[in-house]
């Protein structure tokens, strides 16, 4: 039965495309059970901790789809294995290949997070280029990253229960690859808390300068995306629901936009810019993060607090010793949250 439900899964692929996700294998990751709609084409691909609905045209993920409790993600986690691979389940002319991405200047950006794996076999399988976007690359490694999929991250391990978390892109920048890999010109990641019956969304824009801002409704999701994810809210205000961020103990919404600057080298006239922001009463709070350039990031706190009045948060954020990996060790990133 094993073999012959393996089989039908990996014949399915081969017949006609349909805009209908059937997602036999796994459907228990959805809410309720309930698979999403949309008229895009595509195909639904079954993972242990994990599926995508992929578009063989633009060859990255429609949606992706996890289903994610504070225990798991407070478990152990696997080493990160950074080995890329093309997905072979999909016929040929449909797949994303390693050399679309390789000198294209875009990341191979993640979905379905690699941080947010378990297991040896999700941390493999979250490394298909099935679940891949081109992304901008300090979009990826800064604000996504940082802004989008930690505070996630964070908000799964306060609450009880189950969330679901679906991932994705729209619009087309162009293309990238001898295969034409569509580059969205934007990202969305909703977060759906069912017990809260609280459904929110970011909505970020796919360059190395986008800006964060306030999360999106449900309801302005679907109508961007065209794809309604069939959640199963009560009618009225919940649809609208947003979640409240934490910091701390205290509770406050977070009002404003977040965004970075980046210093590779000390910039005066950068530093000018933001500390004239900062003078107008533009600038809520300024946090520098670094890794191993920490005298260029403790002279660019010194400065920004002795023109100012404002208090500079500093961070230390290492990313992990990776032989496939390449970071900007030296790169400084200043977080600011307007007003």
């Amino acid at each position: 039965m094993k073999f012959l439900a393996t089989f039908l899964l990996f014949s399915s692929l081969w017949l006609p495309l349909s805009a209908l996700a059937l997602f036999d294998q796994c459907q228990d990751l959805f809410p309720a059970q309930q698979v999403p709609s949309t008229a895009q084409v595509g195909r639904d691909l079954c993972f242990d901790d994990f599926a995508i609905y992929y578009s063989p045209l633009d060859k990255k993920p429609i949606y992706t789809v996890e289903k994610l409790n504070g225990e798991k993600l407070q478990a152990p986690h696997p080493r990160r294995t950074n080995q890329f691979y093309e997905e072979a389940r999909l016929p040929a002319h449909e797949r994303a290949l390693l050399a679309d991405y390789r000198g294209s200047g875009y990341d191979r950006g993640h979905n379905v997070p690699a941080g947010d794996m378990t297991s040896e076999r999700g941390m493999a399988q979250s490394f298909s280029l099935a679940n891949m976007m081109p992304q901008a690359r300090q979009n990826n490694q800064g604000i996504w990253a940082k802004r989008v999929e930690e505070p996630t991250r964070m908000y799964i391990k306060r609450v009880q229960g189950d969330v679901y978390v679906f991932t994705g892109s729209v619009g087309n920048a162009g293309s990238i690859g001898k295969g034409k890999v569509t580059i969205p010109s934007h990202l969305f990641k909703l977060v759906y808390d069912p017990a809260k019956k609280l459904a929110w969304a970011y909505w970020v824009e796919n360059t190395d300068d986008a800006q964060i801002s306030a999360p999106i409704s449900y309801a302005e999701l679907i109508h961007k995306t065209g794809i309604d994810f069939h959640l199963p809210l009560e009618p009225g205000e919940s649809k609208f629901s947003k979640p409240v961020e934490q910091s701390g103990s205290a509770s406050k919404p977070i009002v404003g936009g977040w965004y970075p600057i980046f210093f590779d080298q000390y910039s005066a006239e950068k530093l000018t810019a933001l500390i004239t922001n900062i003078k107008a009463g533009q600038v809520a709070s300024v946090q520098i993060q670094y890794d191993r350039n920490q005298e260029l990031a403790q002279k660019l706190e010194q400065e920004i607090q002795a023109q100012s009045s404002l208090q500079v948060t500093l961070s230390q954020s290492s990313p992990p010793n990776l032989p496939n990996a390449i970071y900007e060790r030296q790169r400084i990133t200043v977080i600011v949250r307007s007003k």
